[in-house]
C-alpha cells in the first residue's frame, strides 16, 4: 500500500516542509514556514489537509556522536505541541544529522546566489533530504 508523507526541518525560526509523491518514492521541497509571521501548528495542518496525509516525518537532530541535545529537546517539543493539536498524526522521527548542509552544498552547487534567498531555500530542501532519506530506508 502506497502512503503519502510530509516532513518537516523544524527550526527556532524557520521550519522547511517537504512532501512525498502519492506513491510514496520521491520527495519534493515544498514551503518554507516563518515561525515569527505565521501559526506554524495551524499552517502543518492546512498542508496536512492540502496533501490529504496524516503522515509526518520529522527530522531530530542529533550530534555527530549521535547524542541529542537541547535543539533535538526543542523538536521533540515541537512534536508533543502537533500531536496535542492535530488528531490522529503519524509521526517518523528521522535522525537529520548533516541535512541542512548537504542542502546547502546542493544549492551552493546549483549557484543559487543570495544569502537570504538562499535561506528561503536550505530548509525545505533540508526536509526533502530528510525525506528521502526516509522513504530509500522504506523500500
Amino acid at each position: 500500500m502506497f502512503k503519502k508523507y510530509i516532513a518537516l526541518d523544524v527550526g527556532d525560526v524557520r521550519i522547511g516542509v517537504a512532501k512525498s509523491d502519492i506513491m510514496g518514492i520521491l520527495a519534493t521541497p515544498l514551503e518554507v514556514i516563518d515561525r515569527r509571521k505565521v501559526k506554524a501548528v495551524k499552517r502543518i495542518e492546512e498542508i496536512l489537509i492540502q496533501e490529504n496525509t496524516k503522515s509526518l516525518v520529522i527530522g531530530i537532530p542529533k550530534s555527530l556522536d549521535g547524542t541529542e541535545k537541547r535543539q533535538a529537546e526543542k523538536v521533540r517539543e515541537f512534536i508533543e505541541k502537533l500531536n496535542k493539536n492535530i488528531e490522529g498524526l503519524e509521526i517518523f522521527e528521522v535522525d537529520e544529522r548533516l541535512t541542512t548542509v548537504s542542502a546547502d552544498r546542493l544549492l551552493n552547487e546549483s549557484n543559487k546566489k543570495g544569502a537570504l534567498e538562499k535561506r528561503k531555500v536550505v530548509d525545505k530542501v533540508a526536509a526533502a533530504i530528510i525525506l528521502q532519506s526516509f522513504l530509500d530506508r522504506k523500500k
